[in-house]
Order: C-alpha cells, then sequence, then structure tokens
C-alpha cells in the first residue's frame, strides 16, 4: 500500500431518481453534507453488490443487479472524513419507488440536477456525478 493509498476510502454509490427526475441524496446522522445512497464494501463485494447492499440498508431500496449501470469511477476529497479522497463506483438505477431513511441516514433530499444546486453537496456528487449526468443527457 503506498502512502496515497492510506488516505483513499472505496466506495459504491447509486443514483436513484424519482419519475421527475430528480436525484436521492442522503445525508448520514452526525454529518452536514448530502450524497448518493452507497457506501464501503464488505470482503469479497464487487462494486455492484456494495451499491445494492448499501441502498437497502440506507433507504430501503431493492435493487436488481441486472439493472445497474455503471456511470463510471470518480476520485474526490472525502465529505466526511477530513484529509481522506474517496474513490468511488458510481452506478444508475432505474424505478425506485417508496425510500425512507434507514440505518445511519439521517434525512433524504431529492435534488433537480438541472436546477441551482445547494452548497452541501458531497464534491464526489457536486463535482464528478452530477457534471456525468449532465453529460449522458446532453
Amino acid at each position: 500500500m503506498t502512502t496515497s493509498d492510506q488516505h483513499v476510502i472505496r466506495v459504491s454509490a447509486v443514483v436513484l431518481r424519482d419519475a421527475a427526475g430528480s436525484v436521492l441524496t442522503v445525508r448520514k446522522r452526525g454529518t452536514h453534507r448530502f450524497m448518493l445512497p452507497g457506501g464501503k464494501p464488505e470482503p469479497g463485494e464487487s462494486p455492484a453488490q456494495t451499491a445494492v447492499r448499501e441502498a437497502a440498508e440506507e433507504v430501503g431500496a431493492t435493487l436488481d443487479l441486472e439493472h445497474l449501470r455503471e456511470l463510471g469511477t470518480y476520485r474526490a476529497a472525502a465529505a466526511n472524513e477530513a484529509g481522506q479522497e474517496v474513490v468511488g463506483t458510481v452506478f444508475e438505477h432505474p424505478g425506485v419507488h417508496a425510500v425512507a431513511p434507514a440505518g445511519e441516514i439521517e434525512e433524504l433530499r431529492w435534488l433537480d440536477p438541472a436546477g441551482p444546486l445547494p452548497d452541501d453537496l458531497a464534491p464526489l456528487l457536486a463535482e464528478h456525478v452530477l457534471p456525468a449526468l449532465a453529460r449522458a443527457a446532453g
């Protein structure tokens, strides 16, 4: 492990949208930044398996591995761990309904990716995921 790898947190996350195209964001208990549902892998999990498990644990969404589409892997400053970076593999999944905060999630917020962006978004979401979604829609 190199010195730079000691400060890297690997995660998977998933873009979930409502019927209007808004993106689901979550805020973990004790934090201030909103991010996509997701988290760190358990031993032996693929990035896609991590995204499916974390979506179920955090917002009660039942996702199908077959319907995940990889958006990309991005690197940014970690939202909640000072001095750390996050490398996130991000997926999209269609048609998820009836989500609610669960586990470590304190708050859900739907974000219109085409509207003005709030200043409390995680860097990975604001700097990489939302621009990638805009390019894909473009």
